[in-house]
């Protein structure tokens, strides 16, 4: 991986010598017992030691003004002991389904304590490898040190700190150069079971002149008995000239806790296409960044959301350009119902240098709801003088006059509404490159357009 010294935001918390009271102590976590390679020992410990050091965020701290925690059950967690799956929900089979044809390139299902993992033998022999977290660190250590840690700091946030120290399960995906991985990747994170905490970590490479498609889904049922902790660490490189179509989708339990930080990595005339689609979880705060570090590098970032109940969703995005010629497109839509919650706040960064910078981002939000409120927050930071840069954010009710339309032509009043919030999301379902996934966001505003939903 190329390195380079480059002057960028980076969202920091103020440090605290007390350690925060989750029930997790040194000994659970993996590998500084002596066993496993000696990278991730160190890197563990490092972890652990900022997990110690940094405090719980709070409303004080302006990432995250307008997330609070204090109704987080922090001391009622535990991690999922060997054998939990066989007492937890199974994955749903619709979640396991391919999303183009009859079969997938590789899935990898990965539930607590558990991990199942395929692969084709025709990307195996382009020496693609496409596997668990634990398996990388036994027989691709090698792959695993280009990764682990690169990208996302472990001392970036106490959650973040948490995941890098405690992280059992995950993904590495890695594609060699010049290799074109035709059919989609997908791996499904399961994480059921009120009172247990998962930590996931996500790590992706690819290598000039190599392109696939990775789809990753984080799902639960909705549970009672109490909340679920959910956190995940996401790094992701492209290298020059490489292409990557990443697809996120969340469709936790109305009781999980769902917290995220996440960093892809451009370098020189690459491409990433970065697709969003949240549904689900009590509570969820995702930090998203996207790096341009070299010159010709271009992302597009494309956001969908929907909330209803109580939920509270906050996605907070920021696009680094970090060297000349780049370009940026972030689209984030959301509606939402009852007494819900959303919060977008983004930033277009442009480094000292980074000329003919072409970045964009807009959020629109459809209010359904007198209670419901979505708070967007758009920013820009520019230190060069040749470029364009705009952003934009709306929020607004659904027009009655459409809906006056579409009654017209003797469409119910519901029907009427839901076919308004479809048109609403359409520019975004057109970015989605699969019809299973669009099949899946759109069944989900049915699901949250019905009058039975909650």
């Amino acid at each position: 991986m190329t390195t380079k010294t480059v002057k960028r935001i980076v969202r920091t918390t103020s440090r605290s010598t007390k350690a925060q009271d989750f029930p997790f102590t040194r000994d659970m976590v993996p590998s500084l017992n002596g066993q496993g390679a000696a990278f991730v020992q160190e890197y563990r410990a490092r972890a652990w030691e900022a997990f110690q050091s940094l405090p719980l965020p709070h409303t004080r701290m302006e990432a995250w003004r307008r997330t609070d925690l204090r109704r987080l059950d922090v001391g009622g967690f535990r991690l999922p002991e060997k054998g939990a799956t066989r007492d937890l929900p199974p994955v749903p089979a619709e979640l396991l389904a391919p999303l183009v044809g009859d079969s997938h390139g590789g899935q990898i299902v990965l539930t607590p304590g558990r991990s199942t993992v395929e692969l084709s033998d025709a990307l195996k022999s382009q020496g693609v490898v496409f596997t668990d977290y634990a398996t990388a660190e036994k027989e691709h250590p090698e792959i695993l040190e280009k990764m682990l840690g690169r990208i996302v700091r472990a001392d970036e946030g106490k959650f973040a700190a948490l995941t890098a120290a405690l992280a059992r399960q995950g993904v590495v995906l890695y594609v060699p150069a010049n290799v074109q991985v035709e059919q989609p990747l997908h791996s499904v994170l399961w994480t059921p079971g009120p009172g247990l905490a998962h930590f996931s970590h996500l790590m992706v490479y690819i290598e000039e002149g190599a392109a696939a498609t990775f789809v990753h889904e984080s799902a639960s049922p909705t549970e009672s008995g109490g909340q679920t902790l959910n956190s995940s660490i996401v790094e992701i490189y492209v290298g020059a000239n490489a292409n990557l179509r990443f697809v996120e989708l969340q469709s936790l339990g109305y009781h999980v806790w769902n917290f995220s930080h996440e960093r892809v990595r451009v370098e020189r005339d690459g491409y990433v296409d970065w697709i969003f689609g949240a549904v689900g979880s009590r509570l969820t705060k995702n930090f998203s960044d996207l790096d341009l570090i070299g010159p010709g590098a271009n992302g597009r970032m494309s956001g969908f959301y929907f909330t209803d109940d109580h939920q509270h969703l906050d996605h907070d995005t920021q696009q680094n350009h970090l060297a000349a010629h780049t370009t940026s497109d972030l689209l984030f839509k959301g509606a939402l119902k009852d007494n819900s919650r959303s919060v977008w706040q983004g930033m277009i960064y442009v480094a000292p240098g980074a000329q003919r910078t072409d970045g964009y981002q807009a959020n629109r939000n459809l209010v359904l709801d007198p209670a419901a409120r979505a708070d967007s927050i758009p920013g820009l930071e520019i230190l060069a003088d040749d470029v364009r840069c705009t952003h934009g954010a709306t929020v607004g009710k659904i027009d009655p006059e459409l809906v006056f339309y579409l009654r017209s032509r003797g469409i119910p009043q519901k029907d009427a509404e839901r076919l308004v919030v479809e048109g609403f999301f359409d520019p975004i379902m057109q970015r989605i490159p699969y019809e299973g996934v669009r099949q899946r966001f759109q069944q989900a505003i049915v699901d949250k357009m019905s009058p039975d939903n909650r």
